[in-house]
């Protein structure tokens, strides 16, 4: 597992697997969910990756996300089909084994049974999970998602990739929560932009971000601050307030 700069900081990254993404015949939803929910629950996102449903580069990118944070979330490629092959690349990229699970087929077996449907070998697909990981569970459709070491691996479903997160939520580590703040400005965002960086330079362990927009037709700037410390980031709103007004921005 990465280890993060503080103790209290814990780090994600987003690894969403699928050629349908990379095509654009699916757009993601996923993404910003998982933001959300890590922001709420105080883990830092701190990169996402696209890959396609090759089993080498899903493995180069696991390995290489799993290294570097805290946690990894992948999304996708968990389904009955012969090009869903995130659960043999998770397997393959720590080395174990992968085969049916008995207690994914308990899951299973009395689903399909209970709707006369019968458990072909694509359906059994989905209770494959690789040696020694933990199940997550999916009150939607049963087929559960699995946790390997810190990587957490869910459906691309949106809405089963959201009620596998927060199956799997309790079982996480989290850190400080971040708290953020948004000034907004009639003033381009050139205007500001000495004054601003001038700021972050004064707060250099405050992230800053400055975003360009239109309101009611004139060029407008919103500003946002983000700290894990609520008194750091109130002393850095009140001081680029005062520097903002004294320039006439406010």
């Amino acid at each position: 597992m990465a280890q993060t700069e503080e103790k209290d900081i814990v780090t994600a990254a987003v690894l969403v697997i699928g050629d349908e993404i990379l095509s654009g015949r699916t757009k993601d939803k996923n993404i910003g969910y998982i933001a959300d929910h890590c922001t709420a629950i105080g883990i830092q996102l701190r990169e996402v990756r696209i890959v396609p449903d090759v089993i080498d580069e899903i493995v180069a990118a696991v390995n290489a996300l799993r290294a570097r944070y805290d946690y990894v979330f992948t999304t996708g490629g968990i389904g009955p089909t012969h090009d869903d092959v995130t659960a043999d690349a998770i397997a393959k990229a720590f080395g174990v084994r992968i085969d049916i699970d008995p207690r994914a087929l308990a899951l299973l077996k009395p689903y399909y049974e209970r709707r006369g449907l019968e458990l072909t070998e694509g359906r059994l697909r989905m209770a494959r999970i690789p040696e020694g990981a933990e199940l997550i569970e999916n009150s939607i459709s049963v087929a559960p998602g699995f946790m390997l070491g810190n990587v957490i691996t869910l459906a691309g479903i949106p809405n089963v990739m959201q009620v596998m997160l927060d199956a799997v939520t309790p079982r996480l580590r989290t850190g400080k929560k971040m708290h953020s703040v948004a000034i907004d400005l009639q003033a381009p965002e050139g205007a500001i932009a000495d004054v601003f960086a001038e700021h972050q330079k004064a707060y250099p362990t405050v992230s800053m971000g400055s975003y360009p927009t239109f309101r009611d037709n004139r060029p407008s700037t919103q500003l946002v601050l983000r700290s894990t410390e609520p008194d750091l980031l109130a002393e850095a709103v009140e001081g680029l307030k005062a520097k903002l007004s004294a320039k006439g921005f406010l």
